[in-house]
């Protein structure tokens, strides 16, 4: 098996005295697609909050590198190289695309203190480099035609696409993307299952929580399945299609 680059344990959430997420325990190995399925309600946006750091969980621990990641927040995982796109788009929908882009660059600037009252040298060299990335990764999810116009203006799509482009500015080991074919059509989500499998090329690590199975069972090297927030089964995609468990709880007859 390949080195763990996030390890989970006996993860708790709980909301109310409720159970969101329930010993969850897992160990996502470095440069795969790691999938995350269950039915609704199942806890895997809960989940992915957690490994995140919008939530910290009541109970149980996290490693990302074998760096400890309680107590830290969702801003300190990004320096850490973990980043994530949500189930609801949160774009800067009034700035242009590259704008948006830029924005994911906060982490990476290459500014003297200074020069952000006096804009010098350094400042226009790191704005040239972060404009020219930005370009690259809109170009890599198929909207670099598009860079000036106003991130509104897109169709639900492609604001999924600048979402992702978005979160690839922060340079993640890991990337978490939430049910990133949701609103989809067919051609689109042929265009996202390439990106993934393009991602995964450039060695990065991809965590996708998801209820498109046909993309699921064609991208994913390993399925994690939830269920009332408890874990019901993991393995590879055709180990799970096959688990009568599985079948049971949420794929129903076409994956019997």
């Amino acid at each position: 098996m390949s080195e763990l680059i996030l390890i989970a344990q006996g993860l708790h959430k709980r909301f109310g005295g409720v159970h969101a997420v329930a010993d969850i325990s897992l160990g996502i190995p470095r440069n795969v697609i790691y999938a995350v399925i269950g039915p609704n309600g199942a806890g895997k946006s809960t989940l992915l909050n957690l490994l995140s750091g919008v939530y910290q969980p009541n109970a149980g621990s996290l490693t990302f590198e074998g760096r400890d990641l309680a107590g830290l927040r969702s801003f300190d995982r990004v320096g850490l190289g973990i980043a994530r796109t949500f189930q609801k788009i949160r774009l800067f929908k009034n700035l242009s695309l590259v704008e948006n882009v830029l924005a994911g660059f906060h982490n990476h600037h290459r500014i003297p203190p200074w020069q952000y009252l006096i804009p010098g040298a350094a400042r226009r060299a790191d704005r040239d480099r972060c404009l020219g990335e930005a370009h690259e990764l809109l170009k890599l999810v198929g909207l670099d035609a598009r860079a000036d116009q106003r991130a509104g203006s897109l169709a639900y799509g492609q604001q999924r696409m600048l979402e992702i482009a978005r979160a690839l500015a922060t340079r993640p080991k890991l990337l978490m993307l939430d049910e990133p074919a949701a609103g989809l059509n067919a051609s689109e989500v042929e265009f996202l299952l390439g990106r993934l499998r393009e991602l995964k090329s450039r060695g990065v690590t991809l965590v996708v929580v998801e209820h498109n199975m046909d993309l699921v069972m064609r991208v994913s090297d390993h399925v994690f399945v939830m269920d009332h927030g408890e874990y019901l089964f993991d393995g590879l995609p055709a180990e799970v299609q096959k688990n009568p468990k599985v079948i049971g709880a949420y794929l129903g007859a076409e994956f019997a």
